[in-house]
């Protein structure tokens, strides 16, 4: 909330200022043009260390010249301070261009260095190590991992961006991620099945039990200044907290994945080497696997919460006159802590619904198109008489011996 009583105290004055300016002269307030633009650095003219004013803490400070690379100013060479980072002769970096609306001044600042060669460089390695280790599998992966980023970008971001619902928008994309990229990964098999019912289940359980969390806490959902920025570029369009219990369920999809296609493999792995045990066993057999899975999931997920807000919690453990509880109690905390005990709730319950949905689903008599037994059921029993005969054969020439 500091940050909403800043940023709502900085537009009062704003505001103040710009309707006094607006009456006393007359004149229609025009916001800044700005525009980002690669450039080149060709020479460092000075560096020295600076203080930052107001404080003691030193920090470098250059003096370069630089040629813009691309826009209406293409080739242009410039004098630039850079108190932002440190860069090299020949570095590339996003240079910001702002043009004031009342004097026509240009002013140049450091905006962001170029990253996207050596990103790309990283994502290629990637996909290497996906391709060399994964097989087909790694293939089927990297496609299941473009069509989930596509339903983001494409359905959860306009939706969301149009003033439906981000709950209902967010579970719905979920469900179609969830069974695109399961039906592509593995294929279209009953044990799939099995583990796509259960992460629905799972993710419709979760989203209400986000949204209940989050009206219970009182959480605002504005607990960055990115949200900030969102809610005002819309004009307050945007849901705000639904947009925080959507982050929530997406956030859980990854996790939730792993441990509901593996409880679905368990009990399929189980019938094929014990066909005639009850389901009941088979459910109580599943069930203790997936408790091993869930001590190892939920500290994986508690502990990625943690290392993202890790600038964020040292930042406040340097305050003195601030008590644990109290930061705690802040809502940037104390949304992170409700969004890692959700998750947390999801993955738990994951775990007996995906093996009870795929102990219903996988024991189920399968039907093929001629009433007969399905084809992935023929493959199973299949398997199970060649390792039954192989077992006999054996035995029968070490009594023969």
């Amino acid at each position: 909330m500091f940050v909403i009583v800043m940023f709502s105290s900085f537009s009062l004055v704003r505001a103040q200022n710009t309707n006094s300016s607006s009456t006393d002269q007359g004149t229609e307030v025009v916001p800044d043009k700005q525009v980002i633009v690669k450039a080149q650095v060709l020479e460092i003219i000075s560096h020295e260390m600076k203080n930052i004013p107001g404080t003691d803490t030193a920090h470098s400070n250059q003096t370069i010249k630089v040629k813009i690379l691309e826009g209406d100013e293409k080739d242009k060479v410039i004098t630039v301070d850079n108190d932002f980072l440190n860069l090299k002769v020949g570095e590339v970096f996003y240079l910001n261009h702002t043009t004031g609306s009342l004097d026509g001044v240009n002013y140049y600042s450091v905006d962001e260095p170029y990253r996207l060669p050596q990103v790309m460089i990283i994502v290629g390695l990637f996909l290497l190590v996906v391709l060399i280790f994964g097989g087909i599998q790694g293939i089927r992966g990297i496609v299941s991992l473009v069509g989930s980023l596509l339903l983001i970008l494409y359905v959860l971001l306009p939706g969301i961006l149009h003033g439906y619902s981000p709950l209902l928008v967010t579970i719905g994309v979920s469900s179609l991620i969830i069974v695109v990229g399961s039906y592509i990964t593995h294929g279209f098999n009953k044990t799939t099945t099995s583990a796509v019912l259960g992460m629905i289940l799972t993710v419709s359980f979760t989203g209400l039990l986000a949204y209940w969390s989050v009206y219970f806490t009182r959480l605002s959902g504005y607990s960055s200044e990115d949200v900030v920025n969102v809610s005002l570029n819309a004009q307050g369009h945007i849901d705000v907290m639904g947009l925080l219990i959507g982050g929530i369920v997406i956030g859980l999809l990854g996790v939730l994945y792993d441990i509901s296609i593996g409880q679905a493999i368990s009990v399929e792995e189980l019938l094929r080497i014990a066909p005639h045990v009850h389901k009941t066993k088979i459910y109580q057999r599943a069930i203790r696997i997936g408790r091993e899975h869930i001590g190892a999931l939920v500290n994986t997920l508690a502990i990625a919460y943690v290392g993202v807000s890790l600038p964020l919690l040292l930042l406040f453990s340097q305050s003195s006159s601030t008590s644990v509880w109290m930061i705690i109690n802040r809502e940037i905390f104390s949304t992170e802590i409700v969004r890692t005990m959700i998750g947390s709730i999801g993955l738990v319950l994951a775990v007996p619904i995906t093996t009870m949905v795929s102990v219903w689903l996988l024991t189920r008599k399968g039907k093929g198109k001629n009433g007969g037994t399905s084809t992935k059921d023929k493959d199973i029993v299949k398997e199970e008489m060649h390792a039954l005969e192989h077992a006999g054969h054996s035995h029968g020439h070490s009594h023969g011996h």
